[in-house]
């Protein structure tokens, strides 16, 4: 009864998007939390709600596209640019159409990220940092003043990685001294590599999403984690203790995702415009921030104060910020392949 119900509900949808896709609305295929109103509430009011379909990792979206789902709009993080550039799955941005165009971020909008391509396929939208998550009660805030906490004896079995390759590599080539991935060569790879293999053993779990690394935190299965900075918010509203180092010596690292065009999109192009416009427009600022995630309008996020900045673990800091922009597919592919060993103990 369960698989048909699961059936009958993934048949549904699929239904509802095909309709949508036929009356010339737009359809988004997301992570979970981004189908949030205040997110982008002017494309709200203009057209109302618009069809969504969510995925659990960029893997699972890229091969469900591949294997025919029809999409107009997909998100998408940085380190993903340029496999989607190249599998022909998506078309180049008109920036002349992207009202912000002008206040984006230039850290964010070059040629970098952009693939090895004159032509824009991929539009920063959003980002955060990744740092170090822990329980001040009972971690000293000297301890989480170095990446080498996570091979700390004293915390093994009470500490957590993220499930994301990106994020893993990202904390190892920070702790081993490498802050500018994109030129990582062989022998920064391996001491990334070694350090993984080093830390694997302390690990009570790789986390897969905020909740989860939210309960492991509260319940005290975990008291030192790499984070995304949302769970730092989210864990103050709910009056937990939790501290969130961005300033660990060796420095944290920041993520960078956005929205690409699909080739052959089903819906409205005119649509899929509005709703990244209203994405990077000044009013959906502040409700990102407030969920963690800061926007890639730099005029917008310059109108808010260092207090809210602060509140959201997104406060300017002093110290190296490896930032997770593209890298080639074979260097991720061997950080794929490699984290997946780490993860199985070899």
């Amino acid at each position: 009864m369960i698989h048909l119900r699961l059936l009958g509900a993934a048949s549904l949808a699929a239904l509802a998007t095909a309709a949508a896709a036929q009356d010339g609305s737009l359809t988004v295929l997301d992570y979970p939390g981004f189908e949030e109103p205040s997110f982008h509430p002017a494309y709200g009011e203009a057209h109302g709600e618009r069809p969504i379909s969510f995925f659990g990792d960029e893997e699972e979206a890229f091969q469900k596209l591949r294997s025919g789902f029809r999409a107009d709009i997909t998100h998408i993080c940085a380190g993903s640019v340029t496999k989607w550039t190249e599998s022909g799955l998506i078309a180049p941005w008109d920036t002349s159409k992207v009202d912000a165009w002008e206040d984006l971020d230039q850290n964010l909008t070059g040629q970098q990220v952009g693939g090895e391509t004159e032509e824009v396929y991929f539009l920063p939208t959003d980002f955060g940092s990744t740092a170090i998550a822990y329980n001040p009660e009972e971690v000293p805030a000297e301890d989480v003043g170095s990446l080498d906490v996570f091979t700390d004896p004293a915390y093994a079995g009470r500490m957590a990685l993220p499930d994301n390759v990106d994020d893993a590599y990202a904390l190892a080539y920070l702790a081993t001294g490498t802050t500018d991935w994109t030129q990582a060569g062989a022998a920064e790879f391996e001491a990334a590599t070694a350090w993984l293999r080093e830390v694997h053993p302390n690990l009570r779990t790789y986390w897969t999403d905020p909740a989860e690394l939210s309960q492991l935190l509260a319940s005290g299965e975990v008291l030192v984690s790499w984070a995304w900075n949302e769970t730092f918010p989210a864990m103050v509203e709910e009056g937990r203790p939790i501290g969130f180092q961005r300033e660990a010596s060796e420095g944290s690292s920041l993520w960078l995702c956005g929205y690409v065009k699909m080739k052959d999109a089903p819906g409205s192009e005119d649509l899929a415009y509005d709703y990244v416009n209203a994405m990077l427009a000044s009013d959906a600022a502040v409700p990102l921030l407030e969920a963690g995630f800061g926007t890639a309008n730099a005029a917008a996020l310059g109108e808010i104060d260092e207090e809210t900045l602060t509140a959201s673990g997104l406060e300017k800091i002093e110290v190296p910020v490896l930032a997770q922009l593209p890298i080639s597919n074979a260097l991720r592919e061997q950080h794929a392949e490699t984290f997946e060993m780490i993860k199985s103990g070899f």
